[in-house]
């Protein structure tokens, strides 16, 4: 498989872009700061679509899909979302090409020109609440639960695979309500569902809290939040989910015929999260050997590896093979019989190592003789030899035992990366030798906010919403506080 990677404490960036790459996940592209997903990336994808999807059905929403454009009128209609956004907006401003008279090539034509600009969606609530317009007469019509699977397009100059980039898949919620409460019940239901997936399929423990004012999404009222920690100690916002008020409800005129008859503006709410929960599923687990999966999401989630000599030897080991990999679908356990002779089987250990398949089994003549596998399982790099007749239990023990053990791992590293702080001094202190959140006071003020940010480039994370009350002084101005919040640096 080539070199090793770059360990991460010696380079942790450059091991995850060596990783991305080694593991046959996404490459750079031919378009500046747009990525290609490869096959085994995108597999790890839409494991997650299909479980969210699966999850927001579950809950009531329905799938649609909206336009790639936007006319940048709408876009003018809500003050605080242009704004957010204007910096990072692609533009479409003519709708054709012609050759260039002097044979130089392709130009575009410009007679052209349209009448009005096209935006390229950073995001969709302009155009999906000018169709709400239509779709939105009475009570009866809510609550209206949508959500669509999509690409956008935000015109990132530094970009990372994953993590950052100018066009990237997500999805996105955008909920009408009756009333305020509603809505509100909504945009937490939803912070309470990506968490739950965030934990219980990716493995990785978030902390949930809201935004402060300065961090919340163009145009909302509150952003609700789910913060994951990185194993170099920076945070990572996993996926947001929005109170919008009626702010593009009266924007775009969306009213409704009240039981009693009067007309009101409905209450909004949007939610996402995109593939950037691919690159935060490798940053959380994966080790100085390559990628470590939860099995929940690893799209191989058992090898089979033949160790032979001869097509003889190959065709007895396939005979006895056939009838395990059959029972193992009939669990729903994904599972791959590598038979492939271009490659030898050290070659396809340290491939499968690398991609992160949470269980390898071996297999020789030897084992054939002696009725066993030899059974290796990837998060703690051991090997067992195990009898034939049982290694379908042991398999399945495996595959939930994977999953919780590494989520434990995960848990106790983050638990051990959240310290509490009184003073800037030891802020800062911890922040440069050891990382992770800092549960410190914060005088509420965005002046003593962005302080912060220019001096030691952490932010506030979020407000956790199971923090208590805690009256104390603001580590900085020493003006009262009522609670801690979390900081950290961040992706």
């Amino acid at each position: 498989m080539g070199k090793r990677l770059t360990k991460r404490n010696e380079d942790y960036s450059k091991w995850y872009n060596e990783l991305v790459i080694g593991a046959d996940l996404a490459e750079n592209s031919g378009v500046r700061g747009c990525m290609v997903i490869k096959p085994y990336g995108f597999a790890i994808w839409e494991k997650m679509q299909a479980e969210l999807d699966r999850m927001f059905k579950e809950t009531g929403h329905e799938n649609a899909y909206f336009p790639l454009f936007i006319p940048k009128s709408y876009l003018s209609k809500e003050a605080s979302h242009v704004a957010g956004f204007a910096k990072e907006c692609a533009v479409v401003t003519h709708y054709r090409l012609k050759n260039a008279e002097d044979g130089s090539g392709i130009i575009v034509d410009p007679d052209a020109k349209l009448e009005e600009e096209l935006i390229v969606r950073p995001t969709s609530e302009t155009i999906i609440w000018d169709t709400y317009r239509r779709w939105i007469q009475s009570y009866r019509d809510l609550p209206l639960l949508i959500n669509q699977w999509a690409n956008v397009v935000r015109w990132e100059m530094r970009t990372r695979l994953f993590l950052r980039t100018a066009e990237f898949l997500w999805q996105e919620g955008h909920t009408a309500h009756a009333t305020e409460p509603e809505a509100i019940e909504e945009a937490e239901k939803i912070m309470h569902l990506y968490a739950d997936f965030a934990e219980n399929h990716m493995a990785m423990p978030v902390i949930k809290g809201t935004k402060t004012e300065s961090e919340r999404f163009a145009g909302a009222i509150e952003t609700y939040c789910i913060e994951g920690l990185m194993q170099d100690g920076k945070a990572l916002q996993a996926g947001t989910s929005h109170f919008l008020g009626q702010n593009f409800a009266k924007a775009f005129d969306v009213k409704f015929a009240t039981k009693e008859g009067k007309q009101e503006h409905v209450w909004a709410t949007s939610w996402g999260v995109s593939t950037r929960l691919v690159g935060a599923l490798i940053m959380a687990h994966s080790d100085d050997n390559g990628l470590v999966l939860p099995p929940k999401l690893a799209p191989i989630q058992v090898v089979i590896v033949p160790i032979y000599k001869g097509m003889d030897q190959l065709d007895a080991i396939s005979e006895k093979i056939s009838p395990l990999v059959k029972e193992l679908r009939s669990k729903g356990i994904s599972v791959k019989f590598d038979n492939r002779d271009t490659h030898k089987p050290g070659f396809k250990f340290n491939e499968y190592e690398l991609k992160g398949v949470p269980v390898r089994l071996a297999v020789g003549e030897r084992d054939l003789e002696n009725g066993t596998y030899e059974v290796a399982r990837r998060d703690t790099l051991t090997k067992e030899v195990v009898p034939m007749d049982e290694v379908v239990a042991k398999i399945e023990f495996l595959i939930e035992d994977i999953q919780t053990n590494i989520f434990k791992k995960a848990i106790d590293f983050r638990d051990t990366h959240i310290t509490q702080v009184d003073t800037y001094e030891e802020f800062k202190k911890i922040l440069d030798e050891k990382g992770g959140f800092i549960s410190a006071h914060w005088d509420g003020t965005l002046e003593t906010e962005n302080r912060i940010k220019d001096e030691t480039k952490a932010t506030i994370r979020c407000i956790p919403i199971d923090a208590e009350q805690e009256v104390g002084r603001c580590m900085v101005t020493g003006k009262p506080s009522e609670r801690r919040v979390l900081f950290a640096k961040a992706y």
